[in-house]
């Protein structure tokens, strides 16, 4: 019996697909429970449609991506820290602090995506790269850090 599963079934595969299951295993757990739907030719379509909404909407948000990546790329936060002599600086910047300054340009972003090598933690212009979209699409911020007092 073929199915179109409507969530990810662990063992069987992940949403969306169409699997040959057993038919007793496809009637009655799989559909029973509102995890599959029987396929024939009007789920098909459904499945069709669906599939080409997930297309547009991935689409839309690749575009978003890109015009925010083109917004990071001229924007530079300002930061400052306390320094002691010879200019250590006590501290550091961190991805909660570039996300609650990029809040503050309305752009908004996920602290887990602020890709950092190194803490943001000496003095002047340091690049900080962020994931907009899946890997694809990597947005670049300058972020300048000062001394406190200055």
């Amino acid at each position: 019996m073929k199915v179109i599963l409507l969530t990810d079934v662990k063992n069987v595969g992940k949403k969306d697909e169409v699997k040959e299951v057993a038919d007793g295993y496809g009637r009655n757990f799989l559909i029973k429970k509102g995890l599959a739907e029987p396929f024939n030719k009007e789920t098909s379509r459904d499945l069709d449609a669906r599939k080409e909404e997930m297309r547009q909407q991935d689409l839309e948000n690749q575009r978003l991506a890109k015009e925010t990546a083109e917004k990071l790329k001229d924007l530079t936060l300002e930061f400052k820290l306390n320094t002691g002599k010879g200019g250590n600086t006590f501290g550091q910047i961190s991805s909660k602090q570039i996300v609650a300054a990029l809040a503050d340009h309305q752009i908004q972003v996920d602290k887990r995506k602020i890709i950092m090598d190194t803490p943001v933690d000496s003095l002047g212009t340091t690049k900080v790269k962020v994931d907009l979209y899946k890997g694809k699409i990597i947005g670049t911020i300058n972020v300048h850090v000062s001394a406190k007092g200055e």
